[in-house]
């Protein structure tokens, strides 16, 4: 029974963060600075353009590190 109980926490936790990134979908367009930090590769050239978010995705692996590491320290 015990594994069950982490396995539903488990869930609950993934659940939490899907609706999080959903979240930041929706309202995406309504933060200006999301995707649009100092650092991220903007490149446009005549046929092409070149968007590397390294900045963005740095920060929200930070933010997700330390979300996870509060939930699962006690361990």
């Amino acid at each position: 029974m015990n594994e069950f109980f982490h396995f539903g926490r488990m869930l609950i936790i993934i659940g939490l963060i899907l609706a999080a990134v959903g979240v930041l979908f929706l309202l995406g367009g309504k933060i200006p600075w999301f995707g649009r930090l100092p650092g991220d590769i903007l490149y446009r050239g005549k046929n092409v353009t070149f968007y590397f978010p390294i900045v963005t995705g740095i920060v929200v692996s930070i933010i997700l590190s330390l979300i996870l590491y509060f939930f699962f320290r006690g361990k």
